[in-house]
């Protein structure tokens, strides 16, 4: 597990790389609490908004039981009218939050620089 200066440093270069990069977490799973964060937006509550997305992945994953699914869960996106949100699952107990500016970003871009820097969290 990287250290909380490690995260941060990570999310630096996730947000130096994304146009329109809001803020971004690495989250415990079980405990929806933050192990390292990087907001640009100062009102945007990115610890709540954490732990309810873990309560979100907590449901996916109880419905994916539920059905049988043979599977694991690789990521989540949510889409709002002026915000892209991705949950992307690093392993089993820990998933990177993270929120994108719509008109400066787009979901190719968010998930391609996800994709290269997924690994530092893990």
């Amino acid at each position: 597990m990287p250290s909380e200066k490690q995260i941060v440093d990570a999310f630096d270069k996730v947000a130096s790389e994304m146009p329109g990069y809001m803020a971004a977490s690495l989250v415990d799973l079980e405990s929806g609490m933050t192990l390292g964060l990087k907001s640009v937006r100062p009102d945007f509550d990115l610890a709540a908004a954490s732990a309810y997305n873990s309560e979100m992945v907590k449901q996916k994953l109880k419905i994916m039981k539920a059905l049988n699914l043979k599977t694991t869960l690789e990521d989540m996106l949510i889409t709002l009218g002026e915000q892209i949100h991705v949950i992307k699952m690093v392993g089993p107990t820990t998933f990177v939050y993270l929120v994108a500016d719509r008109a400066t970003s787009n979901l190719a871009i968010v998930r391609n620089v996800l994709a290269k820097h997924v690994a530092s969290f893990a």
